[in-house]
């Protein structure tokens, strides 16, 4: 399997195979519209504009697992974000991201970067404690995969990094061809 194998549908109700993303820099961040980090909406749109024409893809997944802070419906959720953030990179549908119903996108992002990985200076994944990825759930808001174009997790960004902090990582990563 690979993050190209699965799909998710989209607050609109559209679907997205992540297939069609081969070949794009994507960043996998799971939101929350009533936490004290939703204000990350903005840099992480401020992302998406400055790099989306360069292969850069962002996908938010609203989840409601950590203290219900993302209460509303799917169409509340979004227009949450555009009005109060400008947000127009896609949202998907409200997933849970731990646990027996974690949606299959988390399931393999949680088993390709566990949460103490170590990673080089570039960014790039350091698989030296193998026996963590796979019991490494999500533990809130904001957590943030980053995958390059040929679809490998490269980094796992903890909620409290700011979206501008990775943006050093980004920008290389839309460089490679």
């Amino acid at each position: 399997m690979s993050i190209y194998s699965y799909q998710t549908k989209l607050s609109n109700g559209e679907k997205i195979d992540f297939g069609t993303l081969k070949g794009e820099v994507l960043l996998f961040v799971n939101t929350a519209s009533k936490c004290g980090l939703t204000p990350q909406y903005e840099e992480l749109e401020g992302l998406y504009k400055a790099h989306k024409e360069k292969g850069f893809e962002i996908i938010g997944f609203p989840c409601d697992q950590f203290g219900g802070q993302e209460p509303g419906t799917d169409e509340e959720i979004m227009e949450f974000c555009s009005t109060n953030f400008g947000v127009s990179f896609p949202l998907a549908q409200k997933i849970e991201v731990n646990g027996e119903n974690a949606h299959p996108i988390y399931q393999y992002l949680r088993s390709q970067a566990a949460a103490d990985e170590e990673f080089d200076e570039a960014g790039a994944l350091q698989r030296e404690d193998r026996d963590m990825v796979e019991s490494s759930d999500i533990q809130w808001n904001f957590t943030k995969f980053l995958v390059d174009r040929k679809g490998n997790v490269v980094h796992r960004f903890a909620p409290t990094v700011k979206p501008k902090e990775m943006e050093r990582i980004i920008e290389q990563l839309v460089k490679e061809a």
